[in-house]
């Protein structure tokens, strides 16, 4: 029997934690994504409280995490999951296409985000790609971000950002920028003339000078900069 596509034979499952308020929004995900051969979902939580420890617990390679909650938000999670050492994964859930908690939890290092009206098969892909370590937020959708959520201090990030792509060396800033523009690693290889591993061994330099957590950020400090 052949695999399906996206899943890879003999590769573990991606673990998956939901966090929503909505009980009925949790059991949909888990309806969804129970039945699926190469995702498990190894826990359930209605509060950002609840995440830390059962992050601990049970290791989840993504966070399904919703940013409206009564307790600790989906954003203050956020946050001090990608502080930790080998931070699982975080997918924002809104229901909102251009919201400044959003664009907060992206600066935070949220690898992309997903409307709560998501299609099934999208939902499984877009796990699937998170997990190995691709964003799901697409740049037209990080421009409608940036463009339209004023969250304070533009000027200041401009300075910041531009100060921060400095430190890359020419080729470097290539790269970034065709991060910026939401090109696959395939992609930026054929643009520039480079194979994919050397694309991947600038992405990975670049995280490292700029001390950012992934590619989302890249482009965001892209946009910041104006550039």
């Amino acid at each position: 029997m052949s695999t399906p596509a996206g899943e890879q034979a003999g590769a573990p499952p991606v673990r998956v934690l939901i966090v929503d308020d909505d009980a009925m929004v949790r059991a949909g995900l888990s309806m969804i994504l129970g039945g699926v051969a190469d995702i498990e979902i190894v826990a359930e939580a209605g509060d950002g409280s609840e995440v830390p420890p059962l992050v601990a617990e049970h290791r989840p390679d993504v966070v399904l995490m919703d940013i409206r909650m009564p307790g600790i938000d989906g954003l203050t999670a956020t946050e001090t999951l990608r502080r930790r050492a080998a931070p699982p994964e975080v997918v924002v859930l809104t229901t909102f296409h251009a919201d400044a908690q959003v664009l907060r939890a992206l600066r935070a290092g949220a690898a992309g985000f997903l409307l709560k009206d998501i299609a099934p098969g999208d939902l499984v892909q877009a796990i699937r790609k998170v997990a190995s370590g691709e964003p799901i937020l697409s740049p037209a959708v990080t421009r409608q971000l940036i463009t339209h959520v004023s969250d304070g201090g533009a000027d200041e990030r401009t300075q910041r950002s531009r100060k921060l792509l400095d430190r890359l060396s020419e080729r470097e800033r290539e790269v970034a920028m065709a991060v910026g523009q939401g090109r696959s690693n395939a992609e930026i290889g054929r643009e520039l003339f480079m194979s994919v591993p050397t694309v991947k061994a600038h992405v990975s330099r670049i995280l490292t000078k700029l001390e950012l957590n992934n590619r989302v950020q890249v482009a965001l400090l892209v946009y910041d900069a104006g550039s």
